[in-house]
């Protein structure tokens, strides 16, 4: 049965059908003709997956991220990024990397974070000469932060899935994604060596950058030390944030209107559905597996024939990377987790450290043709065809995987935080 919804779903996907429908079609198909599940049952499932309190956190992340676009945050964020390393060799690309860092923190959604800052630091690194096909290259690829440094929509996924706390995935992406930081500042300062430098900032400017960005630089305080306090749940925290969000940008910057704060609602919108339609109809191909015990069989595998844990990660990461050039991280999560977490649990692997693994390969999808959606909505950015930017987008691949690999090989950059705090 798993051969034939795998064979029926890449045809649905390379007959361009909304990824949502490649898993509903395809799973509901097997599951009702092949192993005769009542409608009813498929249904109750997927509305159970959809409720489940933790994925509350999301359009509320989500929420906060787009409202503090579009209140001068990112902006702010942005400012005093460049008055630290602006005077860095590459010093638009490091500030950029940066700020995306700090956005992060703050923001659930990959896409809002690349619009949000890419569209202040893109045309500006244009305009320094900075080569257009790099410039999307780097904003796409320092993308792939959202996706570990917290909050996450992936760690919130991530948790709904194997019931480890959001508290634990949060914590685990922190390092991870702060290597991750460090490694694409390196690349940018090697890569934009020759460049022309700008002037350093004095330090009445670096303070006063500070002080309009303050505010914002609250916000990952305020969102982790709520959860990590126990004072607030993950959803609670998120709601928090938006309040706080919102708070900055009437009261604070007062550049939040009614206006923009209904595009915001709009955009939250528009983002939930996507994430939990894909989510609904992810649940019809947990019940084939389930039904067809999958999971245990491919455990049974991995033990009888002696796989380390080792090579199984690397199992993982080259299933991760396929996977992540066709279709993008969430429905790849619902596609590889409930059947490899059983054989992690059994080879005694960390699910902390299996999720950054999961998530570092598969988030190069962000940048692999021919979804790339990370690609695509930085060449959006500046109206830049995204097949110009294949090219520089390759190094950052190969950068990628090698992060990837590095993972693998350092599980404790995923586990020590989570042990520490728990």
């Amino acid at each position: 049965m798993v051969p034939v919804v795998i064979g029926l779903s890449l045809v649905l996907l390379f007959l361009s059908l909304p990824i949502f429908l490649v898993f509903g079609i395809g799973s509901s198909a097997v599951a009702t003709q092949g192993l005769d599940l009542p409608w009813s049952t498929l249904i109750q499932i997927a509305f159970g997956a959809v409720t489940k309190q933790v994925l509350l956190a999301i359009p509320l992340f989500v929420f906060a991220g787009l409202v503090m676009l579009r209140s001068g945050v990112a902006r702010r964020l942005v400012d005093f990024a460049m008055a630290l390393v602006g005077h860095w060799p590459g010093g638009l690309g490091v500030a950029m990397v940066i700020t995306m860092g700090f956005f992060a923190a703050f923001c659930g959604s990959i896409l809002a974070a690349i619009t949000a800052v890419g569209s202040i630091m893109m045309p500006q690194m244009l305009r320094k000469g900075y080569s257009a096909p790099f410039t999307v290259a780097l904003a796409a690829a320092a993308g792939l932060l959202e996706a570990l440094i917290p909050p996450s929509n992936a760690a919130i996924i991530y948790s709904a899935l194997t019931g480890v706390p959001v508290s634990d995935t949060f914590a685990a992406g922190v390092f991870p994604g702060l290597t991750l930081l460090v490694i694409l500042i390196i690349v940018v300062v090697i890569r934009c060596w020759h460049m022309e430098r700008e002037t350093r900032a004095s330090l009445a400017h670096r303070l006063s950058t500070f002080r309009e960005a303050l505010p914002g630089l609250l916000t990952p305080v305020i969102i982790l030390g709520g959860i990590y306090s126990g004072l607030l749940t993950p959803s609670e925290t998120a709601a928090v944030a938006s309040i706080w969000a919102i708070f900055l940008g009437f009261t604070v910057h007062r550049e939040l209107t009614y206006k923009t704060l209904w595009q915001s609602l709009q955009g939250t919108a528009v983002t939930t559905a996507v994430i939990f339609s894909i989510i609904a109809m992810a649940t019809f191909l947990s019940v084939v597996l389930t039904y067809t015990q999958a999971p245990q069989k491919l455990t049974t595998f991995f033990v009888e024939y002696g796989v380390t844990p080792i090579m199984f990660l690397f199992v993982v990461g080259v299933v991760c990377l396929i996977l992540g050039t066709f279709i993008e991280i969430v429905p790849v999560f619902y596609l590889t987790v409930p059947v490899f977490m059983a054989v992690a649990v059994s080879l005694d692997i960390p699910l902390t450290h299996l999720y950054i693994v999961f998530t570092a390969f598969a988030g190069l999808g962000l940048l692999t043709p021919p979804v790339c959606v990370g690609l695509y909505t930085a060449s959006s950015v500046i109206n830049l065809s995204a097949d110009r930017a294949f090219g520089s987008a390759m190094m950052f691949v190969a950068v990628g995987v090698g992060y990837a690999i590095l993972m693998i090989f350092l599980p404790g950059l995923a586990t020590w935080l989570p042990g520490v705090l728990r």
